[in-house]
């Protein structure tokens, strides 16, 4: 009798054994059936992405807006913008990149050359994405460049065929003899381009001549120097410029000297004719660069630097009437 006692407390013991194991640990939790009861589910990372912006002007403004899109577009608000303006001043670049690297965003995307100098120099640790810039190798001072910058950097360029910018001079102004190269000489991405185009140029048979301002307090009187001198102006990718286009148009289009210029923007505001890239589409490929970063899928570091795809011929058809100039076909007129 003792015995069968016994048996029926060890049968007891293991029902209740084997009922708290159904309900304890192994349950579901009802707002995740994956994960035990009692655990909370994880929340969605927010991400902070200080932009840092050279200057204000229709070609960088582009570009941040479509880096802003595509991040939008692939996180909505699972992303914070910190965005910042230097109004062209490098020194303020360099502030703003040390107030990302303090507040630790996640991740900088910075527009134009002296925007990416100055988050490099700031740190090695949070990814930046370079945008708007026309050459890392001179931008970062990287000997044997071979298309990854590697570290914490990578990006987009805006860097157009510039051999075919200078035949669109030989293709409009075959007659001319020289040409002016009007740049700022504090942008060092300018210096490339127009070195790399007076070789092309002199290569036509033309004279290229180099005439480099500093700021804008000097850009009128170097530009009135440079028409003066010139049959042809040509202007690179140039943030100075391209935020001074009225100062150049007032002088050269009086002087009824034509300017074949780096991009879009800058046409549009003193130029004839350029060989342009779509801004908008850069920085929107800027924008996928850093979902990828951010989430995981790349490794910054071996993120090889993205080019623009595609060029259009466009003109100005206002100054081009003023000028008595006729485009070639296959160029597209500005309309924006």
């Amino acid at each position: 009798m003792k015995k069968s006692r016994q048996l029926i407390a060890m049968a007891a013991s293991l029902a209740l054994l084997f009922s708290l194991t159904a309900c304890g640990g192994g349950a579901a939790n009802p707002t995740n059936p994956t994960e035990p009861a009692g655990s909370q589910p994880s929340e969605e990372k927010t991400y902070t992405v200080g932009i840092s912006q050279l200057i204000q002007h229709d070609a960088l403004d582009a570009a941040t807006q479509g880096f802003r899109d595509a991040l939008t577009e692939k996180l909505g608000d699972k992303v914070v913008f910190n965005e910042q303006n230097a109004q062209g001043d490098p020194a303020t670049c360099a502030t703003i990149a040390n107030s990302f690297v303090s507040a630790n965003v996640d991740l900088i995307m910075a527009n134009a050359t002296p925007a990416l100098q100055a988050a490099a120099a700031a740190t090695a640790d949070i990814p930046i994405l370079g945008t708007s810039v026309t050459e890392y190798s001179v931008a970062l001072d990287i000997k044997d460049f071979n298309g990854t910058v590697g570290g914490n950097v990578s990006g987009t360029s805006d860097l157009a065929p510039l051999d075919q910018q200078a035949a669109m001079i030989k293709e409009f102004f075959p007659d001319a003899k020289n040409v002016g190269l009007l740049y700022c000489s504090g942008e060092p991405n300018s210096l490339y381009q127009v070195e790399t185009v007076k070789n092309f140029l002199e290569e036509m048979g033309y004279t290229a001549t180099f005439y480099s301002f500093s700021d804008s307090n000097d850009l009128a009187a170097v530009t009135t120097t440079a028409v003066a001198s010139s049959d042809v102006i040509y202007l690179p990718t140039d943030n100075t410029v391209a935020s001074n286009t009225g100062i150049i148009d007032s002088i050269s289009r009086p002087a009824g000297v034509p300017i074949i210029a780096g991009e879009k923007g800058i046409c549009a505001g003193a130029g004839v004719a350029a060989l342009s890239i779509d801004y908008y589409d850069l920085g929107y490929a800027t924008g996928e660069m850093a979902y990828r970063v951010l989430t995981g899928q790349e490794d910054i570091s071996a993120m090889p630097i993205e080019y623009a795809p595609n060029f259009t011929k466009m003109y100005n058809a206002e100054i081009a009437a003023d000028l008595n100039i006729t485009p070639p076909e296959g160029y597209t007129a500005i309309t924006e």
